[in-house]
């Protein structure tokens, strides 16, 4: 599905007029896992659990091989580094993702959020941050945060 990696990084940054739907799919799943690793962006290293929770989510919500999914990751984490804002990746998502869609990214943020048992300060600004760009009202969002926790460790 994925020929390489620059070629879904340019799929990603080419303007989504001139993309092919494939291209537009690309982008959009690259567009979730950039936000989900977004969520430990700021921990010294992604763990096991963080990087389990990433790849269950990604898997539930795209039809994707093993394989693609440790590119998409690999090239999830590459572009994060990069990344100045979260806009073109949740501006990408609203105009893709339904309204339960979104809701259900802002839900698996939080469950990497708790996946290594510790909350902390980034996680919380980033995962609001971004449930607002996508347009995630207050309680959606505090519904998704406490369905996340009820199956987290902590």
């Amino acid at each position: 599905m994925f020929r390489t990696l620059k070629d879904l990084f340019d799929s990603f940054t080419q303007p989504s007029t001139t993309q092919s739907p494939a291209a537009r799919a690309h982008a959009v799943q690259l567009a979730a896992a950039v936000l989900l690793v977004e969520v430990v962006r700021f921990d010294a290293a992604m763990d096991d659990a963080e990087r389990s929770t990433m790849v269950t989510a990604l898997s539930s919500k795209f039809a994707l091989s093993d394989d693609e999914l440790e590119r998409l990751l690999e090239l999830a984490v590459t572009t994060s580094k990069t990344a100045y804002d979260y806009q073109r990746f949740t501006s990408s998502l609203n105009d893709h993702f339904t309204q339960d869609q979104k809701i259900q990214l802002v839900e698996a943020m939080w469950q990497v959020a708790y996946a290594d048992a510790h909350i902390d300060a980034n996680e919380n600004h980033t995962i609001s941050k971004v449930a607002g760009l996508l347009h995630v009202t207050h309680g959606e969002y505090i519904a998704a945060k406490m369905r996340a926790k009820e199956g987290s460790p902590l």
